[in-house]
């Protein structure tokens, strides 16, 4: 068995364009669950509407990409205001139904054959992405790789996955930045007791849609970068997994953290990564029964995600606050 394989396959996959995506939505989490106590169930709304603003923006109404970013930028936070007047006043349950209910309908109605001629339906839609890689540095031809054996990128494969790292950067830094003022203080004192904020005289409802805005914004980028890499959207990429996939790499780093959700990502697709290359390395090397590799045959993503989710649980029940959490900031008692 090649180990050198799936540990090059695994390291593609934690520091590649998916692990970005993933840290964005789990950072937006982290500001609406982690800091907030917000339970969001439908982060994964904002990624679509991030990637399909900036993709139907350029593929159906012909504006440039960079006016695109900034349709999908503000699409997510209308989703947020739209969400958060109605149902930011309900019990934390109420408000993961709501949500993640939402997140759907966005989905089912993007999708729908009735919107083909507007985003393409459950066709998917495509754009011309070439803005973005004009910019490129890196050296692009048919034999330009970076990297070694199976980690490595193409010079546009590694130029999103530069952008997108350093924008995962930039936001941790915003998000550390504003957690740290007092506005971020006030964050903390809703998640922790909301009643105690409102008779200090805070207005609660006020810090929560700015908390859901902001968190929703960053889960927008998430989507542009989807968008980007893809040149293109598709329905369903967007399906309420995505979410739960966010909260697993959340969980696994550290709610409540500044970095928790970006090891948590970056963790997460590893794990996923290498289990499905080592599924796929016995059943290409004849080490297992046919039967079991009949089973296994085509499986190995579902048993991946289920491996990851057997290491939640694990987590969950010996470190709780994740990896990097501080149990005393850990808060399930979500609000």
């Amino acid at each position: 068995m090649d180990f050198d394989i799936i540990f090059g396959n695994a390291a593609r996959a934690a520091f590649g364009p998916e692990a970005v995506i993933l840290a964005l939505a789990a950072i937006g989490l982290n500001v609406h669950f982690g800091f907030t106590g917000l339970l969001n169930m439908g982060q994964v709304g904002f990624l679509l509407l991030g990637a399909y603003g900036t993709s139907v923006s350029v593929a159906t109404f012909g504006w440039s990409l960079w006016v695109g970013i900034l349709v999908g930028l503000v699409l997510s936070v209308a989703l947020a205001v739209a969400l958060g007047f109605p149902t930011l006043r309900l019990h934390a349950v109420m408000f993961a139904i709501v949500t993640v209910a939402a997140a759907e309908i966005i989905r089912i109605l993007i999708g729908s054959t009735d919107a083909i001629g507007l985003t393409g339906g459950p066709l998917s839609v495509s754009f011309d992405a070439g803005a973005f890689y004009d910019l490129n540095p890196y050296p692009d031809g048919p034999n330009d790789r970076y990297g070694i054996g199976t980690f490595e990128f193409t010079g546009q494969q590694l130029w999103v996955i530069t952008v997108g790292w350093v924008l995962v950067a930039l936001v941790c830094l915003a998000v550390f930045l504003l957690v740290r003022s007092p506005w971020g203080r006030v964050l903390k004192s809703i998640r922790e007791d909301q009643d105690a904020a409102r008779s200090l005289g805070k207005n609660v409802f006020s810090y929560k849609m700015q908390a859901l805005i902001i968190g929703g914004v960053i889960g927008g980028m998430g989507g542009v970068i989807d968008a980007i890499k893809t040149s293109g959207a598709d329905p369903n990429g967007f399906r309420p997994q995505v979410t739960f996939f966010a909260y697993t790499a959340l969980l696994l780093g550290g709610a409540a953290t500044y970095v928790g959700p970006v090891l948590g990502a970056v963790l997460f697709w590893f794990l996923r990564e290498w289990i499905e290359s080592f599924l796929r390395q016995l059943s290409a090397e004849a080490w297992l029964p046919s039967a079991v590799a009949e089973f296994l045959d085509g499986a190995e993503g579902v048993i991946s995600v289920a491996m990851v989710g057997l290491s939640l649980v694990l987590l969950m029940l010996f470190r709780p606050q994740g990896i990097t959490g501080n149990r005393t900031e850990m808060q399930l008692d979500a609000r």
